[in-house]
């Protein structure tokens, strides 16, 4: 079982990056349950995460070099295969954004990026581009250590190998 020590940066899986602010103990029908104390870099938002549910959900620590490198190669490579029916797309799609895994996140944003070079996107899937765009950008940031300008400007210049252009927030 993996564990994450107090001010560690983690990656909740289709939230984001967020901190461990601080490690607790509850009790449920007398028995002792250890908590950790989530902070969400992009909304602020605290999340309490039982010890016993952490893996379960998909808690993670940030990317780390390989696997960054691994993404900014994905996004630079070939165009993807478009699933044409909207919702069996979106359900692919939701379910690759539970994983929590930033290279199956990058897949969804790809191929959101692509369908909406070629059409606009329904509600649901302009607003999964905005989260998978956000989450790209708060990993590569805090995993680089980086500023959100510097991890747009290096998701760009990956993209854009692809003949796509990085979208701006929704």
């Amino acid at each position: 079982m993996m564990t994450f020590a107090v001010g560690e940066k983690v990656v909740y899986p289709n939230q984001g990056v967020g901190t461990i602010e601080n490690i607790s103990t509850r009790f449920f029908e007398a028995r002792p349950e250890k908590f950790y104390l989530l902070r969400l870099s992009c909304s602020s938002m605290t999340v309490m995460v039982p010890f016993s549910n952490a893996q379960t959900i998909g808690l993670r620590k940030l990317s780390r070099t390989p696997d960054l490198n691994k993404v900014l190669a994905y996004l630079a490579g070939p165009a993807v295969e478009n699933l044409c029916d909207w919702k069996l797309r979106f359900k692919i799609n939701s379910d690759k954004m539970l994983t929590g895994s930033l290279l199956q996140i990058a897949e969804v944003f790809k191929q959101l990026v692509r369908i909406h070079t070629e059409k606009p996107l329904s509600f649901r899937e302009k607003k999964m581009l905005d989260r998978t765009r956000t989450m790209l950008i708060s990993e590569v940031s805090q995993a680089r250590n980086f500023s959100e300008a510097e991890a747009i400007s290096l998701l760009e210049k990956s993209l854009v190998k692809s003949g796509f252009t990085f979208p701006g927030p929704a």
